[in-house]
């Protein structure tokens, strides 16, 4: 019989009956004299709550009893999340600064086309990321994050696309020995969603990079760094099935122009083609890489 462990949250966390509802056991309060696994999630997404519910959701297929910190910036204002949310449910970078993580995980921003230096919090995330060096165990970096941290921490350049990178692609496994990609298959699939590339041959003339996966349409996907135990993520394997279509939707109210997002609808419905590959990815970092010593 398998014993499933709780995530532990903020108290009343919207998410939390969401993810009951799923069969996911959730605590509100730790036992300080139980052990647990401690994981910050810096949330830069736009659409915070459906973030949470995201990363939350894989982070519980791992079967470890993990605490979960969302934390903010506070040179930016976001404007599709409340201030009471952020204020109730999330923890500052000043809260937390003296505190050791046994995992980071930053996310996506959709400020990509943008200057890194020209984005309101980029001081403030150039001091997380900073202090992640020695305050996180491993950090995971999603999509414009991964491209913060590659320019940040490696001088990689991100490169405009001349389409957005939208829909769900096929990848290859360029090294088969690390431990982020255990069961995965050849072919594997995964959702992009970005109008910024990554340059290949830049990862690879870099000695300190590792290419763990890329994608023939989709181009770079999975690096990471040989010592520091940091894993960048150009594509989305948190995202659940219906991400890909809001953001179609939104974009398509908008006036923009965006094209249909690609492998990912079937007779008109989007399909879950990525599902136990996003749960293989974060259960694969947990066991491997944050409760290891």
């Amino acid at each position: 019989m398998v014993i499933k462990m709780p995530i532990i949250t903020k108290k009343d966390l919207p998410a939390n009956e969401i993810l009951r509802k799923e069969n996911i056991e959730i605590l509100e309060e730790e036992n300080e004299t139980e052990k647990f696994l401690e994981i910050a999630v810096l949330n830069l997404m736009p659409k915070k709550e459906d973030t949470e519910i995201q990363l939350l959701r894989e982070i519980s297929k791992a079967n470890k009893k993990i605490k979960v910190t969302f934390c903010n910036v506070t040179s930016y204002q976001c404007k599709n999340t409340s201030l009471e949310h952020l204020e109730k449910f999330y923890s500052t970078f000043e809260e937390i600064k003296n505190k050791k993580f046994d995992g980071l995980i930053i996310t996506g921003a959709p400020v990509e086309q943008m200057k890194f230096e020209e984005v309101d919090y980029w001081e403030e995330l150039v001091n997380i990321m900073e202090w992640s060096k020695t305050n996180a165990k491993t950090t995971i970096y999603i999509c414009w994050g991964a491209q913060a941290g590659l320019y940040y921490h490696y001088g990689i350049q991100k490169h405009l696309l001349p389409n957005k990178m939208f829909g769900v692609f096929e990848h290859e496994i360029v090294d088969t020995t690390t431990p982020i990609l255990n069961g995965f298959k050849e072919g594997f699939k995964a959702p992009h969603s970005r109008h910024t590339g990554i340059k290949e041959e830049d990862i690879i003339s870099n000695p300190n990079l590792n290419l763990v996966s890329k994608s023939n349409q989709a181009g770079v996907f999975i690096v990471e760094a040989k010592k520091n135990k940091q894993i960048f993520v150009t594509g989305h394997l948190e995202y659940d099935l219906n991400t890909l279509d809001s953001e179609y939707k939104r974009d398509l109210s908008k006036g923009l122009q965006i094209q249909e997002p690609v492998n990912y609808y079937k007779n008109g419905v989007p399909e879950f083609s990525w599902k136990e590959n996003g749960s293989k990815f974060y259960s694969n970092w947990i066991n491997e890489y944050v409760a290891k010593p």
